[in-house]
């Protein structure tokens, strides 16, 4: 059985929702960001970068979200792409994975999590976090799924990103992306996604974001000794 290293943030939940839409079996383990347990030894064997998700596979170890969703894609032979449309679907599984979750995190980051308030980074993140969106809601016109006809690993990707867009742009912001808008009520309604959102609620994950927070989230913002006091052995 997959074991399944777990929070509710949107990267572990593409896999989630991933995990659920195939029926595949798994045993979900918790790893809470924010107590520092991502810098475990134990989990740091299983993703040296250590960050959630990452999964082990009968001794296999596969870490990184986008990875891990093409892992289990041809591992089930479920919810990957015609051979002819497999470059479509490698680049938007890329776009998603350098472009529209990385910079809707620093959006986030700059506006929620810095410790000042910068206008040029708060400007940077947000502008390009934009522009993400409106390349992909170009790509959508007149489309249903983000590659050719079938629903795939690359709107599983996009989706759970897409889900924090309040956080990321603000309240209402899907509005002025009519065609992701449309795109992302449509996946909402399929039942996988109940199922993968109701995963992990009964966990009791650290929500403040206090001091020991902020130095197991960002040990490299702090330059004293006791940066890493809170890293488990």
């Amino acid at each position: 059985m997959i074991k399944f290293y777990f929070h509710t943030t949107p990267n572990p939940m593409k896999v989630a929702l991933f995990l659920e839409e195939t029926g595949m079996p798994y045993e979900l383990v918790p790893v809470d960001p924010l107590k520092g347990e991502q810098h475990s030894a134990a989990y740091l064997a299983i993703n040296p970068n250590g960050k959630v998700p990452a999964i082990e596979d009968n001794g296999v170890r596969v870490f990184d979200s986008n990875a891990i969703l093409l892992y289990l894609s041809e591992k089930s032979g479920q919810l990957g792409s015609r051979p002819e449309l497999r470059g479509e679907l490698l680049s938007w599984m890329m776009f998603v994975a350098t472009g529209l979750g990385p910079f809707s995190g620093q959006a986030v980051h700059f506006r929620h999590a810095a410790p000042e308030q910068i206008p040029y980074a708060i400007n940077r993140y947000l502008r390009e976090a934009q522009r993400h969106y409106e390349v992909l809601n170009t790509h959508l016109n007149n489309r249903d799924y983000i590659v050719g006809e079938d629903y795939s690993t690359a709107d599983i990707a996009a989706w759970c990103w897409v889900s924090r867009v309040s956080r990321v742009l603000g309240e209402d912001a899907l509005s002025e992306y009519p065609n992701i808008q449309r795109w992302f009520e449509h996946i909402a309604h399929r039942p996988a996604v109940t199922r993968a959102q109701k995963i992990g609620q009964n966990v009791d994950f650290k929500q403040e974001l206090d001091d020991t927070a902020l130095r197991a989230m960002y040990p490299q913002n702090y330059a004293s000794p006791q940066a890493n006091n809170n890293i488990i052995e």
